[in-house]
């Protein structure tokens, strides 16, 4: 599978969104409950490249990945490599013809159960992992899934064929 000029364009800018978003908003706009952090819009990227490709889903996850490695450490970067998985299931469900606020919510679970997994491997117990973590991400998905909304809808009405269903772009989603 090739990714198109476009998608390559908007994978671009998006994934250089998702490094600037932990580099700029480091200690700004983030909550802390150890082994919790949110920054806020950090899903965003993540969230309109699932309307671009799966391909460019995963790229967009692991700049974020990367940006968060570089700003909080090793196990919130591997948190924020969920993004990936989440962005890439989401991609091809929203493929297949799901809106995105329908897509946004059934990647909620797949998202919230990936992070809790991935402190537990490193060592938190079940509480801090499905708890704090777990109700976290989902709070966190949650509320950066508003701000997309409200995004992705601004940009439809601007203009702005964000959304790529199969090879052709389309005004709904």
């Amino acid at each position: 599978m090739r990714m198109t000029m476009k998608e390559l364009l908007y994978g671009a800018l998006l994934t250089a969104l998702a490094l600037l978003i932990p580099l700029a908003f480091q200690g700004w706009l983030q909550v802390a409950i150890p082994p919790f952090s949110a920054t806020l819009a950090s899903h965003l990227p993540s969230m309109l490249a699932i309307t671009i490709s799966p391909w460019v889903a995963v790229l967009v996850g692991l700049g974020s990945s990367f940006g968060f490695f570089v700003t909080l450490g090793p196990i919130v970067a591997m948190r924020a490599l969920t993004h990936a998985l989440f962005g890439a299931i989401g991609a091809r469900l929203y493929r297949r013809g799901l809106s995105l606020w329908q897509v946004l919510l059934i990647t909620l679970p797949i998202h919230a159960l990936a992070e809790a997994v991935v402190v537990m491997i490193f060592g938190f117990g079940l509480y801090q992992g499905l708890v704090i973590i777990g109700i976290g991400t989902a709070l966190h998905h949650s509320a950066d899934s508003a701000i997309t909304l409200a995004l992705y809808s601004s940009l439809r009405k601007a203009g702005v064929p964000l959304g790529v269903r199969g090879k052709s772009p389309v005004s709904g989603g």
